[in-house]
């Protein structure tokens, strides 16, 4: 679901949305631990993430070893700590790069019309027609397994989603009494969909980027689960579940269920964030 599509909720629905803000300070309280969480991880962990012992293999949870370890015995806990950052750079990436070019895109679309307008909104169709995941799977089998190349495939993949929101709001921005003004005054178009449109339209479409995030991570960990992302030894929330589907079929799902949870919890976080966004967008524009 879009943030266009959001913010055309019916009025009705404000009134939940203000009784539910508990759960968005919940949510972005958990953004804000899980991101401090990944930066001070490698200081924070109990074990090396990589450190194999199969002496200890599949064993539950303890003083030493408080979240149990895997099958090829390393410490879940310190993986799972670890494993956040990669698990939020790669979808972190996907945004930044889709958010930029998309904007970019839509704004010339929606700005100049006319045949830039066609020939942009033809090519983010054309992109369309490719899944997101199809896509990376693509490329990684041409470059690899790796976080660079799932990252610019889901990137290109997301980029139609923001750049056909950014044009629907420029072209609803570009007929505002304020527009005509600024060229009244002399001012070219670049400068007023620079310096007066980006900035108005700004809100609408970081909403939008934060929902993709979750969206992102979630593709991302299934590239992982599937072997077609991080190399092996890397910590990754979804090679983790990649790694404990042996140790589910011993009876010992500590290791899989975790960044099991930890995924959907952060999926589920930056959308309730990211549609709170959008809902305060949405009542500041009526």
């Amino acid at each position: 679901m879009t943030t266009a599509t959001l913010i055309r909720r019916r009025p009705g629905l404000a009134g939940i949305r203000t009784d539910r803000s508990w759960l968005f300070r919940i949510c972005l309280g958990f953004v804000a631990l899980l991101v401090l969480l990944a930066i001070v991880a490698p200081w924070i962990a109990p074990h090396d993430p990589n450190a194999v012992d199969l002496g200890s293999a599949l064993a539950g949870p303890s003083g030493a070893h408080p979240a149990g370890v895997d099958a090829s015995g390393r410490d879940t806990l310190s993986r799972l700590l670890v494993g956040a950052r990669t698990s939020l750079l790669g979808p972190l990436g996907v945004v930044v790069f889709s958010t930029v070019a998309g904007v970019a895109v839509g704004l010339a679309a929606g700005w100049r019309g006319g045949w830039l307008d066609s020939l942009l909104s033809r090519g983010t169709e054309l992109v369309f027609a490719f899944p997101g995941m199809l896509l990376a799977i693509l490329i990684v089998s041409v470059y690899g397994p790796g976080l660079t190349a799932p990252v610019l495939a889901l990137g290109v993949a997301y980029l139609p989603y923001v750049s056909r929101l950014t044009r629907s709001l420029v072209l609803a921005e570009r007929e505002r009494p304020y527009v005509e003004a600024y060229r009244v005054q002399g001012h070219s178009g670049l400068q007023i969909s620079l310096r007066h449109v980006l900035p108005n339209i700004a809100p609408v479409v970081l909403a939008q980027s934060t929902i993709n995030f979750g969206y992102a991570l979630i593709d991302l960990a299934g590239l992982s689960f599937l072997g077609l992302g991080v190399p092996p030894l890397t910590p990754d929330w979804g090679r983790m579940v990649f790694d404990g589907e042996s140790a589910i079929q011993s009876g010992y799902p500590l290791s899989a269920i975790l960044p099991c949870l930890a995924i959907v919890m952060t999926v589920v976080a930056f959308n309730v964030v990211g549609e709170r966004w959008a809902d305060q967008v949405a009542r500041r524009d009526r």
